[in-house]
């Protein structure tokens, strides 16, 4: 296999994918590793914006507060992620920060990229808060046009304080 994308946040869903990663019987030649900032926050309605919408908060955001912080956030995540992945003795790894919807964005940056496999966290939501939130992890295993290797979490996932440290900055 020669590129797989990673796609992480700040979630013990997403801490998964490292095991994952791991354990896979042939490591990648490279991997992309994303973070896809979520301008809106954790709110649904970026889901009911349209792409000129998106546009135009992706451009009354610049030089924000808020989007410093959300840039900070970003760097943090990618960079424990990027060292975690560099120690299994992988030496290419890239980093990309997208913005908007994430399932959308992940899409993308599969395509774009030209990657093999998509590693993808799950937190394990089900029934009516999957409904009402949604799940990134299945929009993009079911519109993905490579394999999509879903990590789930076993509620041992050991706390590293990315969203503590990510706040605190």
């Amino acid at each position: 296999m020669k590129k797989v994308l990673i796609a992480v946040d700040d979630t013990k869903g997403s801490k998964a994918v490292l095991s994952v990663f791991r354990n896979l019987v042939r490591p990648p030649e490279a991997v992309v590793l994303l973070h896809v900032q979520r301008l809106e926050g954790r709110s649904i309605m970026i889901d009911m914006l349209s792409e000129a919408e998106l546009s135009t908060l992706r451009d009354s955001l610049k030089g924000t507060d808020y989007k410093e912080t959300l840039d900070r956030q970003s760097e943090k995540i990618l960079t424990y992620y990027k060292k975690e992945i560099e120690d299994c003795g992988l030496v290419s790894v890239k980093t990309l920060v997208r913005e908007g919807v994430p399932a959308d964005e992940i899409l993308k940056v599969a395509e774009e990229e030209d990657v093999e496999l998509v590693i993808i966290g799950s937190d394990g939501s089900k029934g009516f808060q999957r409904y009402i939130l949604g799940c990134v992890s299945k929009d993009v295993e079911q519109n993905a046009k490579v394999p999509v290797l879903v990590a789930r979490t076993t509620g041992n996932e050991e706390v590293y304080g990315l969203r503590e440290a990510a706040i605190k900055a």
